[in-house]
């Protein structure tokens, strides 16, 4: 996956860095049907998700295939100082995994 396409940003406000992602990916249940085919589109979807920070783990996510396509990512951090970096991971349950990368601003 490309990581042209998705979108981080963190900055620093009043006592708090707010980090916003918007990560593009299909997200298939599994349920639906190829309209051409008739076949079942197999699932598809991001199982874990990770957010460091000075080299910590500051957020671990397990999703499941229910979460909607392009899924959108917002929390707080509560320590960070402009000019640090804020580093995401994630797997999809096809094993494929991808990481984008921002600085506070």
């Amino acid at each position: 996956m490309s990581t042209k396409k998705h979108k981080l940003l963190a900055r620093r406000k009043s006592g708090y860095v707010q980090v916003r992602m918007l990560l593009r990916h299909p997200m298939e249940t599994g349920n639906r049907r190829d309209k051409v085919t008739g076949l079942k589109i197999p699932r598809f979807f991001i199982q874990e998700l990770k957010c460091e920070h000075r080299g910590a783990v500051v957020l671990s996510c397990h999703w499941g295939w229910g979460v909607s396509r392009n899924p959108y990512l917002s929390f707080r951090l509560l320590n960070g100082e402009a000019g640090e970096q804020i580093t995401i991971t994630w797997t999809d349950n096809m094993g494929k995994s991808s990481t984008v990368a921002t600085t506070i601003k």
